[in-house]
């Protein structure tokens, strides 16, 4: 190793190659537009049939505990803002062993994002198109599946434009996005029934609190948030990214929450309410249920209103599935930078585009396709995925603050001494509430991650060292979650399930999960790498030691 002045100066890792093309507004819209995809069409609904009233409780705390994560995001990035962020601040925090975790499951998040976006495009299409969606199995047919990956082939083509031209064409359709909520919003408050809350015989909160916790993850009301780091993602294309950058992840997040609460008000009460006389969790009408929005707006006599949301439902999906892309190419290139993946993966077209990450984006992502035939199925396992990353950012931030105290912050994350801790035990708990079911098989993923960045490591000459002592903390968490969650009382989102134990009881499990949390936070951070271990890290990915990538005009 380096003697320690060699290190002892803070820098910041670099990417050459890529064009800051990207505005504060770009930026905002690029989190923006992941956040209003498929979620905003289905998951309110969902959420009302399995807590009734109460779903709209579920979208502000949802909303609270996002904002913090992203909190943690926005310090991170603007601190250090290169492609594929998420993927690298836990490798410059903790080395290689803890990295691959985390950025595999950075990776795995982003490329399935895309199919799920097209099975809800699908599922809304099939009003116009019966034969590409088959409602009684939730799956798309042999027609919609190579529809599928048509839409999927388009998501790519677009991404190889020259990010100033990307950014518009995602700008106008992230306008689009959030006009249309809006608008439903407005109209659907004129059908207003008040009694949708509490209907007779069940009540505001059907499920109780159990319920309500476990809608989080089983209702897609997490994975509905998801995606306001895709500003993390561009990082390396955003204008002046210490000012546009965090204030581009607040926002989105703000924005989004306060959409997504009022969609689930106006879900709610514009309901009809003959069709909630025996209440939420008896609703059955198969043609809403179908495409939600759109079907409680012909219910509510909105002919235009429901018309227009079927038009919607094409653009929205596509616009989530088409960031999500970029981001997906982004991170690999991360990857590729870390080291984990191979190194064509940081080659950049003349436009600063990763093509090759981007075709592998779509190749992937087919996979992905096959065994995860439907968008609900695919929720549950991305949603486990997505705060198992999104873990990686608190984690991150408190081992900075020790590390490179004087490092330029150009947001600083008020109260990061006790925020940082919460943010990781709030992943923690939707880890949990995601249910075993959920968990056992993110361990199983996480075990091919590992095996294929090992294989891909070992034949890398340049490859980091293995930093095992400050990753000691990293299997004793996962297998406490997977544990925990096998002793308490989530499975799914179903309560007293047979697969579980239920040994640890409620109210209780939400103790041990806290409090096993903040035993392994405040263990990582006394393991993390040296200041000067570190700092090798951000130097080797610094443009001083870095040469250029090469570039490509394909």
């Amino acid at each position: 190793m380096a003697a320690p002045e060699a290190v002892s100066t803070a820098t910041r890792p670099a990417d050459a190659g890529f064009k800051r093309e990207i505005g504060l507004i770009g930026a905002t819209w690029a989190s923006e537009t992941s956040i209003i995809g498929s979620g905003w069409l289905f998951a309110p609904l969902s959420a009302a049939l399995l807590v009734g009233g109460g779903a709209v409780l579920d979208w502000i705390i949802a909303g609270v505990v996002v904002i913090i994560l992203a909190l943690c995001h926005a310090e991170l990035g603007a601190m250090y803002p290169v492609s594929g962020g998420t993927a690298r601040f836990p490798h410059f925090a903790f080395g290689s062993v803890a990295g691959i975790g985390f950025g595999f499951f950075s990776y795995l998040q982003a490329v399935t994002i895309a199919p799920i976006e097209c099975f809800a495009f699908m599922n809304y299409a099939s009003y116009y198109w019966p034969s590409i969606y088959d409602k009684d199995s939730g799956n798309v047919t042999g027609v919609g599946f190579v529809l599928t990956i048509v839409l999927m082939a388009i998501f790519v083509a677009v991404n190889f434009l020259a990010m100033r031209i990307f950014s518009r064409v995602n700008s106008v359709i992230t306008w689009w996005k959030v006009a249309i909520p809006v608008l439903t919003i407005i109209v659907l408050l004129f059908k207003f029934h008040g009694g949708n809350f509490s209907p007779p015989g069940e009540g505001f909160l059907p499920g109780g609190v159990h319920g309500l916790f476990a809608a989080l993850p089983l209702a897609g009301i997490i994975f509905a948030y998801s995606g306001f780091e895709q500003a993390d993602q561009l990082a390396g294309e955003i204008k002046n990214p210490g000012r546009n950058l965090p204030l581009a992840i607040i926002i989105a997040v703000l924005i989004g929450t306060l959409v997504y609460t009022l969609l689930q008000i106006v879900m709610i009460g514009a309901m009809p309410p003959a069709l909630i006389g025996h209440g939420w969790t008896h609703f059955s009408d198969s043609a809403i249920s179908a495409g939600p929005f759109a079907g409680l707006a012909a219910a509510a006599s909105l002919g235009w209103l429901a018309t227009l949301l079927r038009v919607d439902a094409f653009i929205s999906p596509s616009g989530t599935g088409l960031i999500y892309t970029t981001g997906t190419s982004r991170i690999s290139y991360g990857l590729a930078r870390n080291r984990y993946a191979p190194q064509f993966f940081s080659r950049l077209d003349k436009n600063g585009i990763p093509w090759l990450g981007l075709i592998f984006a779509f190749l992937i992502g087919l996979l992905f396709l096959l065994p995860f035939p439907s968008w609900h199925s695919l929720v549950g396992l991305i949603t486990g995925a997505s705060v198992l990353m999104y873990a990686g950012a608190p984690l991150s931030l408190g081992a900075f603050r020790g590390q490179v105290p004087e490092q330029e912050r150009p947001y600083r994350l008020p109260g990061a001494t006790w925020l940082a801790p919460v943010a990781f035990v709030i992943a923690n708990l939707l880890i949990y509430w995601s249910g075993f079911e959920v968990v056992w098989k993110l361990g199983i993923v996480l075990l091919i991650g590992y095996i294929v960045i090992g294989v891909l490591m070992a034949t890398d000459r340049e490859r980091p060292p293995l930093e095992w002592k400050s990753a000691v903390w990293l299997p004793v968490w996962l297998l406490g979650m997977g544990v925990i969650s096998w002793q308490g009382q989530f499975d799914g989102g179903a309560i007293k399930s047979p697969v579980n134990t239920n040994t640890i009881p409620f109210w209780w499990d939400i103790v041990v999960v806290a409090v096993f949390s903040l035993i392994i936070f405040f263990w990582a951070m006394r393991t993390k790498l040296s200041r000067e271990e570190m700092l090798m890290l951000v130097n080797k990915q610094s443009l001083e030691r870095d040469p250029e990538p090469e570039i490509f005009d394909h």
